[in-house]
């Protein structure tokens, strides 16, 4: 069995006989219906971005990078069900938990504790730790 981007290659290919390695970058701006119509018959939708947008994309793509290198990089990942839980509890965990160094390391939905200075209060800090995941994920918090 062939991998699912083969065949859109393929047709690519013979759609336009290309040879082996393509070094025109700019080849999809020259055949604009070819290319919808190979990647529909692919079951693929394509999306625009929008003109002179470029943080669009870099906002996504940095998502989708720390997505890959927190949560499926270390998961094993059965079928679409547990692929959506597994996102949704990321997603979860990333907007009201995991801090960010963007943020001064505050959660996006929390803002940031005032600073423990007293030695004697960090000593009778009792913080409980709650697994998500299976353990893959933590949340840490004052115990009640």
């Amino acid at each position: 069995m062939k991998a699912p981007g083969v065949k859109v290659e393929e047709n690519w290919r013979s759609a336009i006989s290309l040879p082996t390695c393509v070094d025109d970058l700019s080849a999809p701006a020259k055949f604009p219906d070819l290319f919808d119509a190979v990647l529909a018959d692919a079951g693929i939708e394509v999306v625009l971005s929008g003109v002179r947008m470029p943080r669009m994309n870099s906002i996504m793509e940095r998502w989708v990078q720390t997505c890959r290198r927190e949560l499926l990089d270390r998961t094993l990942i059965w079928n679409h069900r547990h692929l959506l839980h597994a996102l949704r509890e990321f997603e979860q965990f990333y907007n009201a938990h995991r801090p960010h160094q963007g943020i001064a390391n505050a959660r996006p939905l929390h803002p940031l504790p005032a600073p423990i200075d007293d030695p004697d209060t960090l000593a009778r800090l009792d913080i409980r730790r709650r697994d998500r995941l299976g353990g893959l994920l933590h949340e840490y918090q004052h115990a009640a």
